[in-house]
């Protein structure tokens, strides 16, 4: 680990960015239809018995990284295994959220501009922020956070203002009942973004005031939660439940409908920024994470001497883990919810926390004898 210490409201801003991050530009748990709103808040609420887990791990091993804490837990060889599997699933992620600004980019600005040139020039960038350290990334998004705050705020007055809503959109409720919202949320909203905070037990060590770090967490994922759900509520209010469902970028289909006194139009820069914004820092404390813990897993001295050779490793990946858009949509929603989120996210940490428990409770009871 570094030497560095950042405060639970730096926490806090990181992890909201984190969570909006590339979460704003799918059509979010779409298959739900127009109760996508009603998944995302089920998936919201549930994911706090999970934050609950990571914390309570954090809680007993405060000052060492899960890379770290998993070999006291399950042994040598089988935690630096599984350790490896964190950290390669990391930066696996952020191949893919680059992979999604690079789409996102071409889509809307730069057509003829080869992907490869787009993601090298984020990365880039990523890599030397990470290089400088946990604070200078800490005080970047607090700088930051308002504008994006601001961008958001200003683009929902204009969108009201513009008389685009239709509440009629959002109607009937639950036409077929509670069980298809339940099927999108334990097989997307669940896991997608909101249990991927997974990665910030990884910054948690450097917490200045540990007391505040549950809070600070269930805090950061209401928000972001909240802004979610307003953003498919206005997303399938304006467009329809069949145009969000068909549109690659639907809040960039919306933010290109504002219209308002017949001159003020083609806001698209609004929803570039803040996806941007939003999308690097999610593949900043991705990268960080692998970063710090490829450098404790491996005893490296120097965490920031790894940044290049595993950003290049990032860069790569993202060109390659999918031929085009639709593919890499799929994989990310369909295959690796199943294959990668549900172990990662829900299995292991829940086993890692029993185990932890019967051995802190063990040790108690050595002790008081």
């Amino acid at each position: 680990m570094e030497k560095a210490k950042i405060s639970a409201s730096q926490l806090f801003v990181l992890m909201v960015l984190f969570e909006l991050g590339s979460a704003l530009l799918v059509p979010l748990a779409i298959e739900a239809k127009q109760d996508a709103w009603m998944a995302i808040l089920i998936g919201m609420v549930v994911s706090f018995v999970l934050l609950l887990v990571y914390h309570k791990l954090y809680w007993y091993y405060p000052d060492l990284l899960p890379t770290e804490y998993m070999q006291k837990i399950l042994g040598k060889a089988a935690g630096t295994v599984l350790a490896f599997v964190y950290l390669f699933y990391f930066m696996y992620d952020a191949s893919r959220v680059l992979r999604d600004f690079g789409e996102m980019l071409l889509t809307f600005a730069y057509p003829e501009t080869p992907l490869f040139i787009a993601n090298a020039l984020l990365m880039l960038v990523i890599i030397y922020m990470v290089r400088k350290g946990i604070e200078v990334i800490a005080r970047s998004g607090e700088l930051l956070f308002m504008l994006m705050f601001i961008l958001s705020v200003v683009g929902f007055i204009l969108i009201v203002s513009s008389g685009l809503i239709d509440f009629s959109n959002l109607q009937p409720v639950l036409e077929q009942g509670i069980a298809p919202v339940l099927k999108v949320v334990f097989t997307q909203t669940f896991y997608f973004p909101f249990t991927e905070v997974i990665v910030f037990t990884m910054i948690l060590p450097y917490l200045n005031n540990p007391k505040k770090a549950k809070i600070t967490m269930l805090c950061a994922t209401g928000l972001s939660g909240i802004n979610l759900i307003l953003t498919m509520l206005i997303n399938i209010s304006v467009l329809g439940v069949g145009l969000t469902a068909r549109s690659q970028f639907p809040l960039l289909s919306t933010v290109q409908t504002i219209q308002v006194a017949d001159f003020l139009e083609r806001l698209d820069v609004f929803f570039m920024l803040g996806l941007v914004i939003g999308i690097f820092f999610k593949i900043s404390m991705l990268f960080y994470a692998a970063v710090i813990g490829s450098a404790s897993l491996f005893k490296v001295q120097s965490p920031s001497r790894l940044a290049y050779p595993l950003g290049l490793v990032v860069l790569f990946m993202s060109m390659t883990i999918a031929s085009n858009f639709q593919e890499h949509i799929h994989e990310g929603l369909k295959i690796a919810m199943f294959i990668l989120h549900m172990p990662l996210f829900v299995a292991i940490p829940i086993l890692l926390l029993l185990i932890a428990f019967i051995k802190n409770r063990k040790n108690k009871r050595d002790k008081t004898m």
